[in-house]
């Protein structure tokens, strides 16, 4: 048995010494380890054995095992280790290269760009711009916007709940900054709210569990959906481009009422129909309706006196139309290949 041993011990290292990639390794474990391989038919072979020599011969069949086990382990170390240093050979930096000429040491990023031609377009037209809290309550999060405890809507929500504080979560959406700007400068009132939000999601090539919105709000006397649809004319021609059309479809909110989803003529294909936008001509964009009485009570406002709309978006959706950029992921990877191109 020791003869045995030996042999295909000697023989899955000489078969180990021409493999080169994780793919040559997979064949031969398969030929050594495998449920046909050299050491399952010794193992097969237990159970032929006299009574007398069954333990010992099993004894010498796990060794046989364990050692081959063992080969094939440095061998896969040894490749991803070689592997490792073909990347960093690769993606090696050399630190003593002299500087970047200071023209080419930085540009700013396309949600810069974006969120700085947002808050232009809306100054222009009389809005505040601001932000809140990115760690928020319950309540502002959800309570105040028509999202009680129990809510069905809460279930759409995948939020991140702070571990100990049951009352706190990083917010889903900018729409709390709504109340709070109610509650602080009372009505009329128009104001943008631009900055990060957090979603318990999988990342892919659309979604990000961090990422950037914009929220609009306009309280007053009269204010109807013409208004809505007037003041996102003008934003998203501005920023799209003038050919740019919208259109408005029912939808269901729980902090507006009516509710509106807002389609924008496809980007890609100017409308005539194309893959980005599944052959219809038209891609969804933003959430928006007329202000529920419930959220302007809430910012302590009169309802009875004063309407309002708002609408939000994600401004990753709104760069990736301007800029024809397919994949968000791009947007967090801080590579200057990217970057450099807006």
């Amino acid at each position: 048995m020791s003869q045995d041993r030996e042999r295909v011990v000697n023989e899955a290292r000489a078969a180990l010494r021409g493999v080169s990639s994780f793919a040559d390794l997979e064949k031969a474990r398969v030929e050594f380890l495998g449920r046909s391989g050299a050491v399952a038919m010794l193992m097969r072979d237990i159970t032929k054995q006299d009574e007398s020599r069954r333990k010992t011969f099993g004894a010498a069949v796990n060794h046989i095992k364990v050692d081959v086990e063992k080969l094939f382990a440095d061998k896969e170390r040894a490749l991803g280790e070689k592997e490792n240093e073909k990347l960093a050979d690769d993606e090696a930096i050399d630190v003593t290269a002299p500087a970047l000429p200071l023209r080419e040491r930085g540009h700013y990023h396309p949600i810069t760009l974006v969120e700085q031609e947002l808050a232009d377009v809306f100054m222009s037209m009389g809005f505040m711009v601001q932000d809140g809290p990115e760690l928020e309550s319950d309540y502002y999060n959800f309570e105040a916007l028509n999202i009680p405890p129990g809510h069905p809507a809460r279930d759409i929500q995948d939020t991140f709940y702070i571990k100990g504080h049951s009352d706190w979560v990083m917010r889903t959406h900018t729409s709390p900054v709504q109340v709070r700007a109610m509650q602080q400068y009372g009505a009329p009132l128009r104001t943008v709210v631009i900055g990060r939000v957090f979603r318990h999601e999988a990342t892919d090539a659309s979604h990000e569990h961090t990422f950037r919105q914009i929220e609009g709000l306009v309280i007053d006397e009269g204010i109807t959906l013409a208004h809505l649809k007037g003041t996102l004319l003008v934003m998203l021609k501005k920023i799209l481009g003038a050919e740019v059309k919208i259109r408005l479809r029912p939808s269901y909110f729980p902090f507006v009422e009516p509710g509106v989803e807002i389609d924008v003529s496809c980007t890609m294909c100017t409308g005539t129909g194309c893959r980005a936008c599944k052959q219809n001509g038209w891609m969804e964009l933003l959430g928006a309706g007329m202000v529920h009485p419930n959220v302007l009570r809430a910012g302590g406002v009169d309802p009875k006196k004063y309407t309002g709309f708002a609408f939000g978006t994600g401004i990753e959706r709104l760069v990736m139309l301007k800029y024809g950029i397919e994949d968000i992921r791009h947007f967090n990877e801080s590579d200057l290949r990217f970057i450099e191109q807006f």
